[in-house]
């Protein structure tokens, strides 16, 4: 899948952000003459793959337009600890306003971005390749697709309206996996067909059905290995379920193609940031 993004949604995201915290006003910002101009430095405290900028860049466009805003690196940069990633100048009011809000799209954007860079590279010398899901903090949901590619992942279906994803109880409900299927392909035959399957029998039927790919849930090593020969080559193959950092290369090495981890998007742990403020008249 391919993540589009566009201004306008940005847009959206961070008018509802800034609503969300100004409320009726920022009381603390007033206290500060309205003409004093500010400069302000984001400063990245740990090493990071960076992403969020347009969100952060908007935050002040909202504010006001007048704010100057120069970065050093962006999305998808490597970013070393302590390095100073943009500059801030403008007048200290609605930079004070906007400050958190910006820092809060960027350092779990950035933290998303982080994650998955690390199972990336955990998969070095592999075939295979990591996906997202769609657990997702909820309304960030393309921010952190967005996030996912920036850290060299690729993204799974977006929603529940762009790819067919058959689990279990869509199985149960329908009677079986032939039937599932059968019904997906008379009503969204365009659309990418998966099958979530916990036993090689039912790789077997996702197999006999014409699935495009099977989602291997929770199967150890062993048992993905014999999934991958039973396969033959004739579905993708994405294992997910129980794994971690410590273990993705083995599940790698098994021979799926895929391999698909909630945690990078729903276990966000924010990049530590800074914004650190020098009066212009110093």
């Amino acid at each position: 899948m391919t993540i589009t993004i566009t201004p306008q949604h940005i847009t959206q995201q961070v008018q509802l952000a800034l609503a969300e915290d100004i409320g009726t006003g920022d009381v603390t910002a007033n206290l500060i003459p309205d003409k004093q101009q500010i400069t302000a430095q984001v400063i990245c405290r740990e090493d990071a793959i960076l992403c969020g900028t347009q969100w952060f860049n908007e935050v002040f466009q909202q504010l006001d337009s007048s704010i100057e805003i120069s970065w050093t690196s962006g999305d998808s940069d490597k970013v070393e600890q302590n390095q100073i990633i943009c500059m801030v100048k403008g007048l200290a009011r609605p930079i004070l306003t906007g400050e958190r809000t910006a820092l809060n799209f960027l350092q779990t954007l950035s933290g998303t971005a982080t994650i998955t860079n690390e199972y990336v590279n955990a998969l070095e010398g592999t075939n295979t390749k990591l996906l997202d899901t769609r657990k997702t903090i909820p309304n960030l949901r393309l921010a952190q697709k967005y996030a996912v590619s920036c850290g060299g992942g690729i993204n799974h279906r977006i929603g529940l309206y762009d790819a067919i994803l058959i689990k279990e109880n869509h199985i149960t409900a329908a009677g079986s996996i032939a039937k599932a299927v059968s019904q997906a392909k008379q009503t969204n035959s365009e659309l990418f067909l998966e099958v979530e399957v916990e036993t090689l029998e039912q790789l077997q039927q996702a197999i006999d059905a014409g699935a495009q790919r099977a989602l291997l849930d929770n199967m150890n090593t062993d048992t993905l290995k014999q999934a991958v020969e039973t396969n033959n080559g004739q579905l993708e193959l994405e294992a997910s379920g129980g794994i971690t950092i410590k273990n993705i290369k083995e599940v790698a090495l098994t021979g799926v193609d895929y391999i698909s981890i909630g945690s990078i998007t729903k276990h966000v742990q924010a990049i530590d940031l800074s914004m650190i403020f020098s009066n212009q008249s110093d």
